[in-house]
């Protein structure tokens, strides 16, 4: 899939996002409000969240699928990460501001059960949020963004929000009114720990962390398989956004020609790139191959 085909799937999922968000925030806003519970206001201001994500995604990937310039030779394929980046902080923000605001109606002591159209909200609220994860992480799988599936994780943190957030209203109204602000704190800790698991995840790809020892393995055997390699030497792959760097080492026959041995390289390098899509460039270094002089204690014992 080329990067624009990409970035209209992109938007396609964003622009869906944005308005089913935008839905959610005004109707558990609204209704948390007027029915006075704190589990649903905390869930309102989660989609309020993943609005703000979606659009920071959107705009993200923009930069991303951006050519390569001057100043950025190999494109901007890592404004994918800074972009996860971003998503997990928000999500790390949005649960300690709920957090604190469940914990100060638990220490006010003035905890009234909400009214029964919240219980509405939620589960109108669970629905559309669970659709909503299905849909965007099947996209960001399909174009491999990890920028879209962190999106899509926070779909269903709220999702998951969404099922404590009726427990604790329920809780409240059968007689039980700390259920509701308990859901609350519960809530922003589900919250708290998808924000660190993505920005973890953004780490590690910032960090060059090489990919699934299968790619590597697949990677080796397209190189080997060009014409005139002997042997494919110290490969190295590294993550660049949604892409691949590889640097590897091959050798070739030591009596050909320094023209026979550059076709070698370019036809393993032309191997790799129509086996894998995801990567972007490879950089390859010819050596000459020469057989290993047997150790000299071997060399003895032949003679004997």
């Amino acid at each position: 899939m080329d990067d624009q085909q990409r970035y209209k799937e992109v938007k396609k999922v964003s622009i869906i996002s944005m308005i089913v968000n935008i839905l959610l925030t005004i109707v558990k806003g609204l209704i948390g409000f007027t029915a006075g519970s704190t589990a649903l206001i905390a869930d309102a201001f989660h989609s309020a969240s993943d609005l703000f994500t979606t659009v920071v995604l959107l705009q993200g990937l923009k930069i991303a699928h951006r050519p390569a310039d001057e100043n950025h030779p190999y494109g901007h394929y890592k404004a994918e990460q800074v972009t996860s980046k971003i998503i997990a902080l928000t999500l790390i923000v949005t649960a300690l501001g709920i957090g604190n605001e469940a914990y100060q109606v638990l220490r006010s002591g003035e905890v009234n059960p909400p009214a029964t159209t919240a219980i509405y909200a939620v589960i109108l609220s669970l629905i559309g949020k669970e659709a909503m994860y299905r849909y965007t992480i099947k996209v960001g799988r399909r174009i491999k963004s990890n920028a879209v599936i962190a999106d899509a994780w926070h779909q269903r943190s709220d999702a998951f929000s969404s099922v404590a957030t009726l427990v604790g209203i329920g809780g409240a109204l059968l007689g039980y009114p700390l259920m509701d602000p308990l859901a609350g704190i519960f809530v922003s800790f589900l919250i708290l720990k998808t924000g660190i698991t993505i920005y973890m995840d953004a780490i590690r790809d910032l960090m060059d962390t090489a990919p699934k020892p299968e790619i590597v393995e697949g990677i080796k055997k397209s190189a080997s398989a060009a014409e005139g390699v002997k042997e494919v030497q110290d490969v190295k792959v590294r993550s660049y956004g949604s892409k691949y760097l590889v640097d590897m080492k091959i050798c070739v026959n030591p009596k050909i020609t320094v023209e026979e041995g550059h076709g070698a390289a370019a036809r393993a390098k032309e191997n790799i790139i129509k086996e894998n899509d995801d990567i972007l460039d490879v950089l390859i270094h010819v050596n000459p191959c020469f057989p290993t002089k047997p150790h000299s204690h071997d060399a003895g014992n032949k003679d004997q």
